[in-house]
């Protein structure tokens, strides 16, 4: 089981409404991570938007139940290794990390993880131990003894 968790959601919804993105271009901008989460059969799948973000700049790591992505997107630099000069820059810039708690029916020993066309993939098995499985029943010795009233 997944429990999603964002304790600056509130904070972040409350700062767009009243800065808004009319000011100057954008004084409010969005550093948000979207993702999706489902189940699908044994596994959970969580993609997160990261478009434009470097493989080698996005850190996944496990520690007591709490999955975090970290991942960083750098400022426009053209083909020569140097800074230009921005006309318009609307995708925020910087360090983004999103965080969520795993249940204990997860496997967070053996999560995969794959990057593809701006999307980080996460596949989350569900433990063993919290596969449903059938139970075999076994009858009795197979002797019934009389009852004499």
């Amino acid at each position: 089981m997944l429990m999603r968790t964002d304790p600056f959601q509130a904070l972040d919804r409350l700062s767009q409404q009243w800065f808004g993105s009319g000011f100057g271009g954008g004084l409010s901008r969005s550093a948000v991570m979207p993702m999706d989460a489902y189940r699908s059969g044994d596994e959970f799948v969580v993609h997160f938007d990261l478009p434009g973000v470097s493989p080698e700049s996005i850190d996944v790591d496990v520690q007591n139940n709490v999955l975090t992505v970290k991942a960083q997107r750098t400022t426009v630099i053209d083909e020569n290794g140097e800074k230009v000069e921005t006309i318009i820059s609307e995708r925020p810039t910087g360090t983004f990390s999103r965080q969520l708690f795993l249940g204990d029916t997860l496997d967070t020993g053996n999560i995969q993880a794959s990057y593809d066309a701006g999307v980080l993939t996460l596949r989350i098995p569900v433990a063993e131990q919290a596969k449903p499985r059938k139970i075999a029943i076994t009858s009795g010795t197979g002797e019934r003894q009389a009852i004499n009233a």
